[in-house]
């Protein structure tokens, strides 16, 4: 009999050593906010998962690890029967995170005086890890038109054609946008990144969080010759909600790329798992699939109800429709406020902790992130206070 899992319970997190619950008031300034922000569940892994991390735990020895043969295989697996992509064993190599994979992806296949391509409005930790390493961001803006995102083809033709430009970071599903690449977006992307000798890393974290109607591509599935040029950087932690053990899967096929960047993983002596984190994980992609299911559907419900309140609530604002991951990109800039004003509003008047959309590049100013895998209580709170506070601003 199908197990039917509740995500409506309230989980108190206060004291956990929670960044998105404990560090809320410190990181943005001000008191008592409703922390809808960094990508972290508020719900509870799969019982599946907890019972495999009982009986590790019961198991008493915690010593030197590496990745165990039924680890690889269920990463095998779930890459399979979720996305219809073989890939083999011996491609799968560890990081703690994705966000430590890309800045020793851009330290390890780039140089000084190199230039690396990504698109805003993106999840800022893309152009920090281009920085991090002194090399140059280049931008290929995405095209806000008619209530959705697209890529600008010619630009990014424009761009891949400077030699400096030797990477790309690509975001698939787009973390804020909402997108879920096309194949045919993606081939387009692929093609003229192979005339052009560009390396693809494709941030692909949100992979499984796509919803009915769309299908997830793996970039590096597209052809042989795509995944020769290409990084996958893959996760179970925005899927699961175990981002706190700290395990992620770079997929790599070319044995030359796959060298250097375990070179990189010995180099910073980043390159055994974490044993909770890879038991955790090997579980979730054996056992956690009807969870996932069931928390999608739970998901876009409660983007639904934010697309259906503001239209009745707060016409002036919209959500981008949402196509894949849990993160609600809401238009602002109808309120005709700057994106210091907006930000006020939302802190200190709505006092809601939402990403604001300038973090994300120039191109997100007046707009918002809001993450809504939670409770559909706390969505409910969130979305009265931003009533709240915008009938404020026009009050005045």
């Amino acid at each position: 009999m199908q197990k039917i899992y509740s995500f409506d319970e309230l989980i108190d997190r206060v004291k956990t050593a929670s960044v998105k619950w404990d560090q809320v008031d410190q990181l943005f300034h001000t008191e008592g906010l409703l922390p809808m922000w960094v990508a972290d569940m508020d719900f509870r892994v799969p019982d599946e998962v907890t019972e495999a991390l009982k009986k590790r735990i019961e198991h008493g020895i915690y010593g030197y690890t590496v990745q165990s043969e039924s680890y690889l295989a269920a990463v095998q697996d779930w890459m399979m029967k979720r996305h219809d992509w073989k890939i083999r064993q011996e491609w799968i190599c560890h990081s703690p995170g994705v966000v430590t994979a890309l800045n020793l992806i851009v330290d390890g296949f780039t140089k000084p005086g190199d230039k690396v391509l990504i698109q805003p409005p993106v999840y800022p930790p893309f152009a920090k890890a281009v920085r991090n390493q002194g090399r140059e961001c280049v931008t290929n803006p995405l095209i806000y038109h008619n209530g959705t995102y697209t890529m600008d083809f010619a630009d990014l033709e424009r761009k891949f054609s400077d030699p400096a430009v030797k990477m790309m970071i690509l975001c698939s599903p787009h973390n804020p946008a909402g997108r879920v690449w096309s194949k045919d977006e993606l081939l387009k992307v692929a093609e003229s990144a192979l005339k052009h000798d560009v390396l693809v890393v494709s941030d692909e974290i949100h992979s499984d969080l796509v919803f009915e109607g769309r299908k997830h591509i793996p970039y590096a599935g597209l052809s042989e010759d795509v995944a020769d040029r290409s990084i996958v950087c893959t996760a179970p932690s925005k899927t699961f909600n175990i981002a706190g053990l700290q395990i992620s899967n770079i997929i790599i096929s070319n044995p030359s790329l796959r060298k250097t960047y375990l070179h990189q993983l010995r180099r910073f002596s980043l390159s055994e798992p974490n044993i909770p984190g890879m038991v955790a994980a090997e579980a979730a992609y054996q056992k956690g699939g009807e969870w996932l299911d069931q928390c999608l559907n739970y998901i876009k419900g409660n983007a639904d109800y934010v697309s259906h309140f503001l239209n009745a609530h707060l016409p002036e604002l919209t959500m981008v429709p949402l196509e894949g991951t849990y993160l609600g990109w809401i238009d602002c800039r109808k309120l005709g406020l700057n994106h210091l004003k907006l930000q006020d509003l939302i802190l200190k008047k709505a006092r809601v902790a939402f990403n604001q959309g300038y973090t994300f590049g120039s191109e997100g100013e007046g707009f918002v992130r809001i993450n809504l895998a939670c409770p559909r209580s706390l969505v409910e709170q969130a979305m009265s206070r931003l009533e709240k506070a915008v009938n404020s601003l026009k009050a005045q």
